[in-house]
């Protein structure tokens, strides 16, 4: 039986669609829980009107509790709001109608809820994934970045790595983005959809080449982490599963950090920063053993883990003593399980993550400020920023910051083609000439017209594979042909009335080419009045380019969660809270306890 209140909004939602259905309206004939003719108006009323109104009828039930059948199929609320006309039901179509139990009226919509809740977690877990394909993406193939900072990776000294080739690079920064936001679900307790993410991960790690990854820890942290979320979802049937995963866990921990760590100590200054992997990894080893019957085996790793445990309990008066000093509390007890309660060894990590958290910050002002000056640069014909290792390199042998960067920028980044131009007096020359017209034309004429997206021009594929440096042709017949000039860009600008679909990409090497025109007044310091300008073509220029070589548009929201979830510190995946972990070892020890004095009596 509904209760009044139920009754009540039944009533309600029930007067709202009659008072919508006109005199004229179509009539439906509702067989079964309820019978009877009902005047709707098919192109006004809705599933969830057409509900509550046999609900009303039916004796003022809760409309969970009503079902809709019409033509073999369940008629299902559209959130969109589909009018029933929509839904295929005609004048004098036949409903039938059902009455669930209370109970299963309630289960019904908890059926529904969960099947949206999934529906929704699956959305995020592709925008996940896309997002972090699209980061990595732009952050290992050179491309001219919307963000103001570059996902790079490094070794736990702070370094910057580089290996394996671009494909590599990608797919070890997508799934180290991955295994990150899955760290952070992890915090949260929320084991399910970390478990979901980390699969992801492994699948971007199976992506790169096994011998570059297989003597970096981060692989066998994924497979701990794998396990770690079955063990907290206390999910057993996976423990034939969860026993390979743990073998390759100790595996890969084996390989980089060497035989009983010792590599590991190397590295880390003889510190214990991996304690906390080995309680957690000789824990889940424990336990597998535990519910495969070995219990002398899963004795052995609970007691070890359990030693290591107590390594990790840090005295409150270490961690006074630090405080005193002038540290953080929570940086002072990562730093004294680390080193073991050792104080000066203590303070020495902490004045060591200082410094590079002041050079991080100074790399990441540099890096931000490296941006700003790509963008002045403009983009290739493939849309890539310019190299600034190589502009560095040619800039350093003496030619103008400017009319390297415009040299790189038309030939694709080839720092030899770029050379050859450079070092040919009439090139060099004819370069300057065509860079110091642009100079003169009017800043708003390349906003003139409806900047559009369209297909990228031919520019690109005039660059690809073993194309000849882009120069003028100084050797043909004076007047026109000595105004084509550097790139195809310049090109595709002279041939605007030709092709409709170019004027954006012309537009945008335009602004491309007049940004390195602003270089130069930088460079000159010319004053704020001319940086303003620069900033307005470049702005033009990012608009007309922008979706050149991007298929489908950016999920800001998402790769910005990513992004700020990248923190950077080397030993944030060492330190772990045990206090869990702690409680699983006494928990299994003492079943290991129970059932050996129940064998023994």
């Amino acid at each position: 039986m509904a209760s009044s209140g139920e009754a009540s909004a039944s009533a309600s939602a029930s007067a709202s669609a009659s008072a919508s259905a006109s005199p004229s309206g179509d009539r439906l004939r509702v067989v079964g829980a309820w019978a009877g003719p009902l005047e709707v108006e098919l192109g006004a009323w809705t599933v969830a009107m057409l509900r509550a109104e046999v609900a009303r009828r039916a004796g003022g039930v809760d409309p969970d509790r009503v079902g809709l059948i019409f033509g073999g199929r369940v008629l299902k609320d559209d959130p969109a709001g589909v009018s029933l006309q929509q839904a295929g039901l005609k004048g004098n179509a036949k409903v039938l109608s059902t009455l669930a139990s209370p109970d299963r009226g309630k289960a019904l919509a908890a059926e529904a809820a969960a099947a949206a809740a999934e529906e929704e977690h699956a959305s995020k877990l592709v925008r996940l994934w896309d997002a972090a394909q699209a980061l990595s993406q732009r952050h290992s193939d050179g491309s001219l970045l919307d963000e103001n900072f570059n996902i790079a990776l490094e070794d736990q000294s702070g370094q910057k790595v580089m290996f394996g080739s671009p494909e590599d690079m990608k797919a070890l920064k997508m799934a180290l983005m991955l295994h990150q936001k899955a760290k952070v679900l992890i915090k949260k307790n929320i084991y399910k959809d970390a478990l979901d993410v980390l699969m992801m991960s492994e699948e971007a790690f199976s992506l790169c080449d096994a011998k570059l990854i297989e003597r970096v820890d981060n692989v066998p942290m994924l497979q701990l982490d794998i396990v770690w979320c079955y063990f907290m979802l206390r999910d057993v049937s996976r423990l034939e599963v969860a026993g390979a995963r743990l073998n390759k866990a100790r595996l890969g921990f084996e390989l980089s950090h060497g035989k009983d760590s010792t590599r590991f100590r190397l590295l880390q200054a003889a510190r214990h920063a991996d304690l906390a992997l080995y309680v957690r990894l000789e824990l889940l080893e424990g336990v597998v053993a535990y519910y495969n019957g070995h219990t002398e085996k899963a004795r052995g790793s609970l007691s070890s883990a359990q030693s290591k445990y107590m390594q990790l309990q840090v005295p409150d008066e270490a961690i006074a003593m630090l405080t005193d000093m002038g540290y953080d509390a929570r940086a002072s007890k990562r730093a004294l399980k680390m080193t073991g309660y050792d104080i000066q060894s203590s303070v020495d990590l902490l004045c060591e993550e200082r410094e590079k958290k002041i050079r991080r910050r100074e790399q990441d002002i540099e890096t931000e400020r490296e941006i700003m000056e790509q963008r002045r640069y403009g983009k290739t014909p493939m849309n890539k920023a310019v190299d600034m290792q190589k502009l560095r390199g040619l800039t350093t042998i003496g030619f103008e910051k400017y009319l390297a960067a415009e040299a790189l920028r038309i030939n694709e980044n080839d720092a030899e083609k770029a050379l050859d131009l450079l070092t040919n007096p009439e090139l060099n020359c004819a370069l300057q000439s065509k860079i110091q017209s642009r100079r003169k034309r009017p800043s708003h004429v390349l906003g003139a017209g409806p900047l559009r997206a369209g297909p990228a021009a031919a520019v690109a594929a005039a660059v690809a594979g073993n194309a000849p440096p882009q120069i003028p042709d100084l050797n043909a017949a004076e007047g026109g042909n000595q105004e084509q000039l550097v790139n195809n860009g310049a090109e595709a600008a002279a041939n605007d009335a030709e092709a409709a679909d170019n004027d954006a990409e012309a537009a945008a090497n335009d602004a491309e080419a007049g940004a390195n025109e602003e270089a130069v007044n930088q460079d000159q310091d010319m004053g704020d009045e001319t940086e303003e300008d620069e900033t307005e073509e470049y702005l033009i220029e990012e608009q007309a380019g922008a979706s050149h070589g991007q298929a489908l548009a950016r999920d800001v929201d998402m790769e910005n969660e990513l992004a700020n979830e990248l923190t950077g510190d080397a030993l944030d995946d060492y330190d772990i809270d045990v206090a869990n972990e702690g409680q699983a070892i006494a928990e299994y020890l003492s079943l290991l306890e129970s059932a050996a004095a129940a064998a023994s009596s």
